[in-house]
């Protein structure tokens, strides 16, 4: 009887993925062998959900050989079929493997303090941590410990990797910001202004969305409340918001001993640009690391120019793909040098 035939970079169907960790797969994935995605459903929240994989293109080729993994989180108003989200740099890279999982369009990277919205349940760090990313060592040829796992995300995404990084440590070795909403304190209630409009359906003026228009629709309209409670500070009733700043000293001080990437531009100093207070939330997060004397890369491109020929310092794909020019082959190092 004839074996199977050898397996090829270029076979035609991703690899076999198992149910488990609370997940169940709905559906066949789509796609490529080394870009598909796969549709998920859990209890831990309502509805399907889309995981994007980039594989590297030798991953076939090799099948004893491992890979660490980037955790890369979308924005508002995005979601991981939008073919937009594997980057060039991340579909070229060499020696790791990309999971874009569902964040919802304003899903903001946590368990939701009220589950009983309208959204249904709204669990999304328990499904990243405790399902997602077991359920990606259990499938695919993953180094599935810490130095070897890194986190990272654009605009609400960037909120995500850091809260990620500075909840569980102990998981990730690597976490980078691009264009993230890193504060979110009293100083900066900007931000926090920017979340309760994608829970109210207001407007979207933190909308990180890799599609050439951004949809002002986030889903059912939800109370201000609803992730993180009272987002006013009057008599500490917005102590929630103030302990998953991403700003605040205690959170950066988590960061002990990870590579930290931070990237930026300036929104060309328009009030009306969400970029112009995304700097600012950079500049904060920088400041605390400088005060620990933690060593990080900084990149404030300002209006774009030079950085690359499609970014023009705003909260746009162009950007964001340049910042992964640069930041690709860094962490593609650093994972090699551990």
């Amino acid at each position: 009887m004839l074996g199977a035939p050898p397996a090829h970079a270029d076979a035609p169907v991703p690899p076999p993925m198992a149910d488990g960790f609370g997940l169940t797969q709905v559906g066949a994935p789509t796609g490529t062998a080394t870009n598909f995605v796969i549709t998920v459903s859990t209890p831990q929240v309502a509805g399907e959900h889309r995981i994007r994989v980039l594989l590297p293109k030798d991953y076939a080729a090799d099948p004893t050989k491992r890979y660490p993994v980037f955790y890369f989180l979308h924005g508002a108003s995005d979601n991981p079929g939008n073919p937009a989200l594997a980057y060039p740099a991340l579909t070229a890279a060499q020696s790791m493997i990309t999971v874009i999982p569902d964040g919802g369009r304003r899903g903001w990277y946590t368990n939701w303090l009220d589950q009983k919205t309208a959204a249904g349940a709204q669990n999304w760090e328990n499904f990243h941590i405790n399902q997602v990313i077991p359920f990606i060592d259990a499938n695919l040829r993953t180094l599935a410990d810490k130095k070897d796992r890194a986190v990272g995300g654009l605009s609400m995404g960037g909120f995500g990797a850091m809260h990620y990084a500075q909840s569980h440590p102990g998981l990730f070795s690597q976490v980078v910001s691009l264009s993230g909403a890193t504060d979110f304190s009293v100083n900066h209630l900007v931000m926090r202004g920017a979340v309760v409009a994608t829970l109210t359906n207001v407007g979207a003026p933190l909308c990180g969305s890799s599609a050439p228009t951004c949809s002002l629709n986030f889903g059912p309209t939800v109370s201000s409340d609803a992730v993180f409670g009272s987002p006013y500070p009057v008599f500490n009733a917005d102590w929630r918001w103030n302990a998953v700043d991403p700003s605040s000293h205690a959170n950066v001080s988590a960061l002990a001993g990870m590579g930290i990437a931070l990237y930026t531009g300036d929104g060309n100093g328009a009030a009306a640009e969400p970029e112009f207070w995304v700097e600012s939330a950079a500049r904060h997060v920088k400041d605390r690391l400088d005060a620990l004397k933690f060593p990080y890369h900084y990149v404030d491109y300002g209006n774009g120019a030079g950085w690359g020929s499609d970014c023009k310092g705003g909260h746009t794909y162009g950007c964001w793909a340049q910042d992964l020019v640069d930041y690709v082959p860094r962490l593609e190092a650093a994972f090699a040098s551990d």
